[in-house]
């Protein structure tokens, strides 16, 4: 794929705004396509990918193979296995027998691709889309006033930091886990901690914290409003609705079976891992040995109010299955309350074009495209009420591009997978 180093009059088959792991695989698998022509703009001075959570030991939650491209293309000189041949480490990663890659590792290899790509601009924030009815372009405005013309874009923006409104304008040092690595040192010196979440991110820094808390003296406590601590669910049959046929009949469905499966399939992508539950038991296990561990695990809790006054946090819940209300005092908190999708306000301009459900988030179709046409704007992630748990899933990052690839060409470039499950999911 050819772009020129900066805008011109020249009209681009497609803009890419934003660049995290699926508009970088969108990136890969379009540069040797000469067909096309198209750029990526980046806020950002460089790739980052959740560099906070970077913990010693984490890793992906899905095989190498989730990688950005190859499932499209298993030839792609921007595998996961090309980057680990080029740093000499594909025989380490062989001995391993770990098909799944260590989190720092996964950014690593993101960051060496983009060096390798001619279309990415980082450093370039978008602040205005338009669209010109007698061209039908869209016009992507950036901060440097530079403005890049299209026939179609691809939304790769990504889902911010959630924070509950409890606590926003909450004043304090409170952090979300986004930012954990960044803060740990600081908050090791605090009397107390708490953790306000469930999911992968709240069990790793519970996990992170519980390993040292008898070495600096803190409490810790890990409240979630989950009924559980679930883990999350890795059989293959059930990896099977992350296929395909799977998007096809989870999108034919009403759009209200559609949002109340959404809340029934957080355990299917926001579930923490079986062995590392497992190995926080046991860490509490071997720290209970010299007596009570100054740590609480509580349940059914949701956040109603948190306050900040002489330099700690009361935080009020409510434990939903009593009713009852109990308050919890901490010097520190961590928000490991995820990520959710905010319509970004560049679109504004042209929000008549984009199409919206009755709960007032993208209607996105099929074919991934949220515009009045079906084919000018499409969304990367942030469908999951549409396409369920494939929508943030890595591995159907490379599925996805296929699909857009193809709705940009107007043929299919990469073969784009119809039928791979055993079972039926519609009758």
């Amino acid at each position: 794929m050819t772009a020129p180093a900066e805008p011109t009059d020249a009209v681009y088959d497609f803009v890419g705004i934003g660049l995290g792991p699926f508009n970088l695989g969108l990136a890969c698998l379009t540069e040797p396509i000469t067909e096309l022509t198209g750029v990526f703009l980046e806020s950002k001075p460089g790739f980052e990918w959740h560099a906070g959570m970077f913990l010693d030991g984490a890793h992906l939650q899905t095989p190498f193979l989730s990688d950005l491209v190859t499932l499209a293309d298993p030839t792609s000189p921007y595998s996961f296995l090309n980057y680990l041949k080029e740093r000499g480490r594909l025989y380490p990663f062989y001995i391993r027998e770990n098909f799944y890659p260590l989190r720092v590792e996964y950014d690593a290899y993101c960051r060496w691709a983009a060096a390798r790509l001619s279309s990415i601009r980082f450093g370039t924030t978008v602040t205005e889309v338009t669209y010109e009815d007698g061209t039908e372009l869209y016009g992507v405005r950036t901060h440097t006033g530079a403005t890049y013309r299209a026939r179609h874009l691809v939304l790769g923006t990504g889902t911010p930091p959630y924070v509950p409104e409890a606590c926003r304008g909450l004043p304090g040092d409170a952090i979300h886990n986004s930012r954990y690595l960044d803060h740990r040192a600081e908050l090791r010196r605090k009397k107390s901690i708490t953790i306000v979440g469930s999911g992968q991110s709240a069990a790793e820094i519970y996990h992170d914290l519980l390993s040292e808390i008898d070495v600096h003296g803190y409490r810790l406590n890990w409240v979630t409003r989950s009924p559980r601590f679930f883990p999350l669910e890795y059989t293959k049959l059930t990896l099977e609705m992350t296929s395909p046929e799977y998007v096809d009949y989870y999108h034919a469905l009403p759009e209200a079976t559609r949002y109340r499966l959404t809340e029934a399939h957080k355990g299917l992508f926001k579930g923490i891992d079986g062995d590392l539950i497992d190995a926080i038991f046991d860490l509490l296990y071997q720290k209970s040995l010299a007596g009570p561990v100054p740590t609480r695990l509580l349940t059914n809790s949701s956040l109603r109010e948190a306050a900040h006054s002489d330099g700690a946090y009361t935080l009020t819940f409510r434990q939903e299955e009593q009713e009852k209300d109990f308050e919890l005092r901490s010097e520190g908190l961590i928000l490991a309350t995820g990520y959710r999708y905010t319509e970004p306000a560049f679109l504004r301009p042209v929000r008549h074009r984009l199409r919206h459900d009755s709960h007032g988030n993208f209607d996105v179709a099929r074919n991934y495209a949220v515009d009045v046409t079906g084919r000018g704007v499409f969304l990367q992630n942030a469908a999951v009420h549409t396409h369920s748990v494939t929508s943030p899933d890595l591995g159907m990052g490379a599925y996805r591009n296929s699909c857009i690839i193809r709705e940009l060409l107007g043929r299919e470039y990469y073969p784009v997978e119809k039928s791979i499950a055993f079972q039926e999911f519609a009758v």
